[in-house]
């Protein structure tokens, strides 16, 4: 049985986790806005991705006798200044969901609920690979520019990247 301190946690990453989809769903839309489609690709597939990190925690808490109870999630923003400004607040972001994983850590070991640090260790490792990744991008827009056949090149690479395994 989960704990109802974990439990209420748990519920509210749930909402993190959707609304880090529709934030990226959000990038998306304006890198198809500003024509660069590959990174556009590569937000979609972020989206999808967090969407599943979502799913992730719901059956986590079905599977331990636990209630998914499903939060208002905000707006994301909509208008961004560059590319390099879409990816900066990506990194940014990821920061954020990192920071949060390791506070629901945190309540799992308050909690003595093991079960729950170890379905956290994935997620935990999965958001240095995110930030790694955005970090990555960014320093690559740097040396390319924001508006150079470079960046062309570069939206082109972006836009190979291929789904993360289910």
């Amino acid at each position: 049985m989960l704990n109802k301190t974990v439990q209420d946690a748990i519920n509210e990453q749930i909402k993190h986790e959707f609304f880090s989809a529709h934030l990226y769903l959000s990038m998306a839309a304006y890198c198809d806005a500003i024509n660069l489609p590959g990174a556009a690709h590569w937000m979609r597939l972020q989206s999808q991705e967090e969407r599943a990190h979502a799913m992730k925690f719901f059956d986590f808490v079905r599977d331990r006798s636990g209630r998914v109870l499903l939060r208002a999630i905000e707006q994301p923003p909509v208008e961004f200044q560059s590319p390099l400004d879409v990816f900066q607040q990506a990194l940014e972001h990821e920061r954020e969901v990192s920071a949060l994983i390791n506070k629901l850590y945190e309540i799992a070991l308050k909690e003595a609920d093991y079960p729950t640090q170890a379905f956290l260790q994935w997620f935990i490792t999965e958001q240095v690979e995110e930030e790694k990744n955005a970090e990555q991008i960014i320093q690559q827009i740097k040396m390319v520019g924001d508006s150079s056949a470079a960046l062309l090149m570069l939206d082109r690479e972006l836009g190979a990247r291929a789904p993360a395994p289910a």
